[in-house]
């Protein structure tokens, strides 16, 4: 599916701000983690692990491509980046589209 130019538009908008809510919210998860009562070495190896795996998600970087739209949406979807309601400025087709493939993919 080629996404309209007004998709594609919106995207490019808000892949940013959808990104920086979703690593505020892992920092959040780092402090919660670091505040535990666990001995600091491993906190710091597990915080080490973590940061590595979630540096991979689309919620921290993503290569932005029109041809990689839908399946990057559904992405962000499956990893709590953003939710179905994130995507109401979008185009009815579009949103129809990313309901058609099943999540977890």
């Amino acid at each position: 599916m080629e996404p309209s130019k007004k998709d594609w538009k919106l995207f490019r908008e808000k892949i940013g701000s959808w990104q920086e809510s979703y690593m505020e919210k892992l920092v959040k998860e780092y402090i919660a983690f670091l505040n535990s009562d666990l001995p600091a070495s491993s906190k710091f190896w597990e915080l080490e692990k973590k940061i590595k795996q979630d540096k991979k998600k689309p919620g921290v970087i993503l290569e932005v491509r029109k041809c990689d739209m839908l399946f990057d949406i559904i992405r962000l979807i499956n990893d709590d980046v953003i939710t179905m309601d994130d995507l109401s400025d979008f185009t009815d087709e579009l949103r129809e589209n990313v309901k058609r493939y099943p999540f977890h993919i």
